[in-house]
């Protein structure tokens, strides 16, 4: 029980004021209460800095995972002294824009392309998920976004009539999907998917495998803490192409940083 205090000290420690990137992502536990087995949401948010280190932010146990939540989250990281980040990279919850236009008003959005590609395929046939992924590679990898946008129209007329829910769902989501597409190479691989807290989350997992249901809250908390006090040992230095990533946030973000 003495782990508590310290990890309360943790999560509310002081920020840097500008984040370059903030990725957002939830995973999910069972957890002991009142005699019943329920599923908590773990909200976990990495930042990574003007100098290009990544650093976990915070991790909270919630009911399920919710824009509402997340929210009040965000209100956390700004009274720990945020006071702006350039881009958010998020999974595709509903209302989850809005919870992070309230607080960061200026913040970029971009849904993470992964997710997208997961949650629109999970029906595909076995024996067609092969030549709809390629096409719908076709779209995310294009060069610029009028590429991209003709390649979903391609996309919709081959595969519409047995899928058409997929086009449409990229349609919907095409404002948050499609942010990368203005940024070059280099900034699009750190922002088009939430891979650095995939990353985090996998070993997140790795850890807690051996433990089905957690007696309680706090000892899920206590648990992925000191995980996570394990895992960011490792995570020294920056990323290799940081240099080049940093001068193309100045220039896009000019405006932004010039404040600082």
């Amino acid at each position: 029980d003495k782990i508590l205090p310290i990890v309360k000290e943790w999560q509310e420690r002081p920020l840097e004021e500008i984040y370059a990137v903030v990725f957002m992502d939830a995973i999910h536990y069972h957890v002991r209460n009142e005699g019943r087995i329920v599923k908590r949401a773990v909200y976990i948010a990495i930042g990574i800095d003007m100098d290009g280190h990544k650093d976990v932010l915070g991790m909270y146990v919630g009911q399920n995972e919710s824009a509402k939540f997340w929210l009040s989250i965000l209100n956390g990281l700004k009274n720990r002294g945020v006071a702006d980040i350039l881009i958010a990279c998020v999974d595709g919850l509903t209302g989850f824009p809005q919870a992070i236009e309230a607080v960061f008003p200026q913040t970029e959005i971009q849904q993470c392309i992964i997710h997208q590609i997961r949650n629109t395929t999970k029906y595909v046939s076995y024996k067609e998920i092969k030549p709809l992924m390629a096409d719908l590679k076709r779209v995310y990898a294009a060069a610029t976004e009028e590429i991209a946008l003709a390649e979903l129209d391609s996309f919709d007329e081959k595969w519409s009539g047995k899928y058409p829910k997929i086009a449409k769902s990229w349609r919907d989501n095409w404002a948050n999907l499609s942010t990368y597409f203005k940024y070059p190479e280099a900034v699009r691989r750190l922002i088009y998917t939430t891979n650095a807290i995939e990353g985090f989350n996998r070993q997140l997992r790795k850890v807690t495998k051996s433990r089905t249901v957690f007696p309680s809250d706090d000892s899920l908390l206590k648990m992925l803490y000191l995980a996570m006090m394990d895992i960011t040992k490792k995570w020294t230095g920056h990323r290799q192409d940081w240099g080049q990533i940093h001068s193309q946030l100045e220039i896009f973000f000019e405006e932004r940083l010039s404040g600082l």
